[in-house]
């Protein structure tokens, strides 16, 4: 296949996707059904979909069936769930996940298994009765799906490890348009291929992931001036290293809006946002964030203990839907200089039109981990910017400068649910080792021999 899609003239298309709808059970819109706007629409409101058609799956055999419609056509496939990822679907067939809902707990085994639209705030819901929780990402809103084929780096990785490394066995369309079982015993190679490389050779429509036990912990957010940013991060580089597997940290430089969902005191101003989870009783997670407390005054402090399904009030994400854009790369070390270095590049003396900047401590388990084909690293820095004009032609560029200054502590590699298109383009293969890359693009060429699903976009084929 020589081109992602060959275009249709009007009469043909409207003949082919009559074929599509005679294929599968879940609707399916032309480009021009105004229902389109709101299937595709998710969270992220920066992506602007321009799709061949869209359908709105209902089982694997959906899947299956439009894959292999788009497959015979010369089309690439897309696939939109919960929306939070900053990539425009141009030119292909769109796979809507989103009523494949089920969320089943087996509180025998602790799992939880989902179909590919569930988020984990229902996962959440469902695990609490047990005395169980999950791996998360820093918003409950995200789809397990998503985060785990990302790798799934979230509050409690330090203890918990990475999500990918809680999945047990995936339901998997690939690009031949075959329906496969896999898991670590069956197609291995298909199963670490799907853990951290979203979907180049595969669309998960169904999860197995285990859950763990844990029912409270003690953490949230401490807000500093960003007078005091100097003192506080390098307080925390000081800090992190004398922690243990329990307590999960990072640290970022917030450009809050004059907003009516920002607390009255966070509004319109820059400011120091330190984020700790700790996993143990309130009185230990007291002295362990003691330290930090010192440094400086917080303008406002909501470290406490909580219960587990509260795990959103560690970076306290936003919760509306907005026009966003993030990247992002693994660092092999932080040392003073190289938070000097991000200070020089990203402090609050600089007008950048950045929201967060931030620096996240992974290591224990999350170093450990040897599920999919994601990095280990102990650090990544984490960018998210507001994607609106006239910002659009300028926020890649300066995003990409803080990256540049912080070069010398990377090797380069990006987590994959934070690369942005540009970052791809401009770096093929960015998301893997050469080794993983070498085994993804392999097992991609097995499974999907036309390059129909994400493997282009990705920049691996």
């Amino acid at each position: 296949m020589t081109e992602l899609a060959r275009p249709f003239a009007e009469t043909t298309a409207t003949r082919e996707i009559a074929d599509l709808r005679r294929a599968v059970s879940g609707p399916v819109w032309d480009p021009g059904d105004v229902d389109v706007v709101a299937e595709l629409a998710g969270f992220n409101l920066a992506p602007v979909h321009q799709p061949v058609a869209v359908l709105g799956a209902t089982s694997a055999e959906d899947v299956a069936a439009a894959v292999r419609w788009a497959r015979a056509r010369g089309i690439g496939v897309g696939v939109v769930a919960t929306g939070h990822a900053d990539f425009s679907h141009r030119g292909v067939l769109v796979i809507s996940t989103k009523r494949l809902d089920r969320c089943d707990v087996d509180p025998e085994a602790r799992t939880v298994t989902v179909g590919a639209g569930v988020k984990w705030s229902r996962v959440l819901e469902a695990a609490v009765p047990h005395g169980l929780s999950a791996v998360t990402g820093s918003s409950s809103d995200v789809g397990v799906v998503g985060f785990s084929t990302g790798g799934g780096i979230g509050p409690i990785v330090s203890r918990f490890g990475y999500g990918a490394d809680r999945v047990r066995r995936m339901r998997v369309v690939t690009g031949d348009g075959a329906v496969r079982e896999v898991s670590p015993t069956e197609d291995p190679e298909l199963f670490h291929a799907m853990l951290g490389g979203k979907d180049a050779a595969g669309i998960v429509v169904e999860m197995t992931v285990e859950l763990v036990e844990m029912t409270r912990f003690y953490g949230g957010s401490i807000f500093f001036d960003a007078a005091d940013a100097s003192a506080v991060m390098h307080a925390w580089r000081r800090w992190q290293p004398t922690l243990t597997e329990n307590t999960t940290t990072s640290i970022a430089i917030l450009r809050m809006p004059d907003m009516e969902a920002v607390p009255p005191p966070l509004r319109g101003r820059t400011v120091v946002q330190l984020r700790v989870a700790h996993l143990g009783p309130e009185i230990e997670g007291l002295e362990v964030v003691s330290p930090m407390r010192r440094v400086a005054t917080p303008i406002l402090d909501m470290v406490e203990e909580r219960p587990a399904a509260a795990m959103d009030a560690v970076h306290c994400d936003p919760t509306e839907p907005m026009p966003a854009w993030a990247t992002g790369q693994f660092l092999q070390s932080v040392d003073d200089d190289t938070v000097d270095a991000l200070l020089a590049a990203a402090g609050p003396q600089h007008e950048l039109p950045l929201i967060m900047v931030e620096l996240r401590a992974i290591g224990g388990k999350g170093m450990r981990g040897t599920a999919g084909c994601v990095p280990r690293s102990p650090f990544l820095v984490g960018i998210i910017a507001p994607m609106v004009p006239p910002l659009v032609e300028v926020v890649p560029a300066v995003a990409h400068g803080v990256l540049d200054a912080l070069a010398p502590w990377s090797d380069g590699t990006v987590p994959v649910n934070f690369a942005s298109p540009q970052t791809i383009a401009a770096r093929p293969g960015a998301c893997w080792s050469d080794e993983a890359r070498a085994r993804l693009v392999e097992v991609s060429r097995r499974v999907d021999p036309d390059g129909v699903l994400g493997g282009r976009r990705l920049g691996l084929r």
